[in-house]
């Protein structure tokens, strides 16, 4: 979820621009779901061996017989006969061998004389079960389906390679892929030895307004509450002229194209949207400084507005090279229907969301200052307007009430998972939080805590990465 962005893990609106104008909402997306296993220093002597695997299309259908190859990522450097599996679950983006070289999965298969896998989701990077991204071929792209692949990926693995056989297991995953690691442990409980699930979003929920509150918090705890009040003064200011029909005036000050109609609620959803989602950039990807860097250009503004909208700009300037800047919800639509494999994977985690999730991060909540003009209504036309008329807000609410139950929600009722947040981080609002299930590591954001132990580490964040290493000593005695 990466990954899970995230999402995400996930995000509706974090979306793409027609290739005239840039790219903005693609970036924006890219960074919000990008890989979540983020190594420093790879071993780049580590010999990584990119394999194929066939996979069922439908492994809960006997009729069908179609199959296909699902790409995955090994390093055996420790391996010696008998050593556990460490496996990374990718969730929504391209895997690189990144965490199998380095990271603190990586020192631990190291410990345990372990091998290192990394696993594709299917419809994800080069992992493709059919020619493209139709609805028709989409209906096969489910979470369930997903963790059949990585059951059987196991078995397999364990019957083929020499010396796995009697191995145990470990998986790994952060944000979607976290939530991943959660369910495979509670649908096939026998398979694993233990997961580790960084930044998990166990529970299902179509209008999430938390995610925008928690990033209310983060930016005043780690900004100041002067960054949060002008962020929205500056927004609710912005709002203001386009009620009062000074939306021409937006138009100029943000260099929105022509198509942008002021008069349009999609587009103005989606404007509001982006700006919001730029801001998730910032406190869900925060590293030390992060924010309070983003808050010290904003507060240098002279006024609420220009503080706002200057450093909105510099946030498009960096993703586009024209002189405007397309948001109208024509362009994310135009971008979004395209079924071809192209790299992006935001059609394909769209339809997740409207299939088996929601965490749509609305402005429903007063409790944040972004303002009101992302509403559930705007997520709700794109599923439809997507994926077909019977993707309404009934169908959305029901298949997400479908996951809590088949998954358990915020009680999986799962063994030998541990559970790992960062307090800054607008998704864990989704996730276990009681203390006594999951470890909450301050001051930190989302998936921040995969790389070694090192003496950079804050005393909690190493207690956190201390505590997984002994747990894993426990599981695979």
């Amino acid at each position: 979820m990466t990954r899970f962005g995230v999402g995400a893990v996930l995000v509706l609106l974090a979306l793409g621009l027609s290739q005239a104008n840039g790219n903005i909402f693609e970036r924006t997306f890219k960074k919000l779901h990008r890989e979540p296993f983020d190594p420093i220093n790879q071993n780049r002597d580590d010999t990584v061996q990119t394999l194929w695997i066939e996979q069922k299309l439908d492994h809960f259908d006997e009729s069908e017989t179609r199959t296909w190859q699902m790409r995955y990522m090994l390093n055996d450097v420790f391996f010696k006969t008998g050593g556990p599996m460490f496996i990374c679950v990718g969730g929504e983006w391209t895997i690189n061998k990144g965490p199998i070289t380095e990271g603190h999965m990586y020192d631990m298969a190291k410990e345990h004389n372990g091998i290192l896998f990394y696993t594709e989701h299917r419809y994800y990077g080069e992992s493709h079960p059919l020619p493209d991204l139709s609805n028709e071929s989409l209906q096969f792209l489910h979470v369930k389906q997903a963790l059949a692949d990585l059951a059987h990926f196991i078995k397999t693995q364990k019957a083929s390679y020499e010396g796995l056989s009697d191995s145990k297991v470990i998986i790994v995953g952060g944000s979607y892929s976290a939530a991943m690691v959660t369910w495979f442990k509670r649908t096939y409980p026998d398979l694993i030895a233990g997961g580790w699930a960084s930044s998990a979003p166990l529970f299902a929920k179509v209008d999430f307004v938390e995610y925008k509150e928690v990033m209310g918090e983060s930016i005043t705890l780690m900004g100041g509450f002067s960054c949060y009040n002008r962020i929205q003064k500056g927004i609710a200011e912005m709002e203001a002229m386009f009620a009062n029909k000074r939306g021409a005036e937006v138009k100029a000050l943000l260099k929105l194209c022509e198509p942008f109609d002021v008069h349009n609620d999609l587009d103005i959803f989606t404007l509001f949207n982006e700006i919001s989602e730029i801001f998730a950039n910032v406190v869900q990807g925060h590293n030390p400084g992060r924010i309070e860097g983003v808050c010290q250009q904003i507060m240098a503004g002279s006024t609420d507005l220009l503080g706002v909208s200057s450093y909105l700009l510099s946030e498009f300037s960096k993703a586009s090279s024209s002189s405007c800047n397309d948001l109208s919800y024509d362009a994310i639509m135009k971008v979004l229907s395209d079924t071809r494999y192209n790299g992006n994977m935001m059609r394909q985690w769209i339809y997740q969301t409207c299939n088996e999730y929601g965490w749509y991060q609305t402005s429903s909540s007063i409790a944040q200052p972004f303002g009101t003009k992302f509403p559930l209504a705007l997520f709700i036309t794109m599923c439809a307007d997507l994926y077909g008329p019977q993707f309404g807000e009934s169908f959305i609410e029901d298949r997400a009430a479908e996951t809590n139950e088949y998954f358990g929600g915020l009680t999986p009722e799962v063994e030998n998972v541990y559970f790992s947040h960062g307090q800054l981080d607008p998704w864990r609002a989704m996730g276990i939080q009681d203390e006594k299930q999951a470890t909450i590591i301050p001051e930190h954001a989302h998936c921040k805590d995969f790389g070694s132990i090192s003496n950079n580490d804050t005393p909690e964040m190493r207690a956190s990465k201390e505590r997984v290493a002994e747990l894993v000593r426990e599981w695979l005695k």
